[in-house]
């Protein structure tokens, strides 16, 4: 099966920026839609920004101007540039695919809402 490997987050001061990464593993077919949700503590999970394999973006409204959400479709990644952070913003930020065609080395297969092991990012002076 297919798994979700994120890099990037940390700890940064109001106004700074960060990228976050992720990466899918494994002998990817066809992946549609790939994004990025966040989790604030007690709170619930909440989309940020969404792409499809044709480029077409998503955002919340909370982030729109401020972050970027890129794709690489023949590395199967999918990035997300956070610029002008906010102490809001902070959160563990979760990659997601709704869905993706692998090859398992014998047939093709579906697998249905991935997740990465999410990242944490801090806004904070």
């Amino acid at each position: 099966q297919v798994q979700l490997v994120e890099s990037g987050g940390g700890l940064v001061q109001p106004g700074g920026s960060l990228r976050l990464s992720c990466a899918a593993s494994g002998t990817i077919f066809l992946i549609n839609s790939m994004g990025w949700y966040r989790q604030a503590p007690g709170k619930q999970r909440e989309l940020v920004a969404t792409i499809t394999n044709t480029g077409s973006t998503n955002y919340a409204d909370s982030v729109k101007g401020r972050f970027t959400i890129s794709r690489d479709n023949a590395k199967n990644t999918v990035a997300l540039q956070m610029n002008g952070l906010k102490p809001e913003d902070t959160a563990v930020y979760y990659c997601n695919v709704p869905l993706l065609t692998y090859f398992t080395g014998t047939y093709y297969a579906d697998q249905y809402d991935l997740w990465g092991q999410g990242t944490q990012v801090t806004v904070s002076s």
